[in-house]
């Protein structure tokens, strides 16, 4: 009987991704790693950091709307090429390493991800995970394929004493589908 772990998405089956593992006995974090190079640009060139500066100063003048803000705003996905089952309670909490922001100036925008049960085998992305980051550096930073770039820890939830009576929808769509 599976209760949970990882598998590799079928579209990097043949690109010799590793599944995260445990780096130390105690660790409770499993390792993730980059399935692809990918570069973080620096804060000085970052779209996110550009969209702030716009916003900050009201330099609107070259945005046409909402929209184009939101484009500048978008921190950097890094793909995994892992998705990850568990057990209906829990869930796959996304951390940063500790040594991003400190040796590489990058941390996770978001701070906490959160990868739910059914984003597993999603029909938009097969459940594919996928780390936020913005780089604060002045430097880009790139990111080798293998390289570790954060951890996951299985978790349980709990629930609220009304949440049955709640109408929940299916999940159908991949990262960012329950907005």
């Amino acid at each position: 009987m599976t209760i949970r772990g990882f598998e590799v998405v079928s579209r990097y089956q043949d690109a010799q991704v590793n599944l995260p593992k445990r780096a130390t006995q105690q660790a409770a974090g499993y390792d993730f790693e980059a399935s692809e190079d990918i570069t973080l640009p620096s804060v000085l060139s970052n779209p996110f950091f550009r969209g702030l500066n716009i916003f900050s100063l009201g330099k609107l003048k070259n945005v046409s709307d909402n929209e184009d803000l939101q484009q500048l705003l978008k921190p950097v996905l890094v793909p995994t090429g892992i998705k990850a089952y568990m057990q209906e309670g829990e869930y796959l909490q996304l951390v940063s390493r500790s040594s991003g922001p400190i040796k590489k100036r990058i941390m996770m925008p978001n701070a906490v991800g959160i990868v739910d049960a059914d984003y597993y085998n999603n029909d938009n992305n097969e459940g594919e995970i996928f780390f936020q980051f913005i780089n604060f550096g002045i430097r880009d930073v790139h990111i080798k394929k293998g390289e570790r770039i954060g951890q996951g820890i299985f978790l349980p939830y709990l629930l609220a004493d009304s949440d049955a009576n709640d109408d929940k929808t299916v999940r159908v769509g991949g990262f960012g589908s329950t907005n």
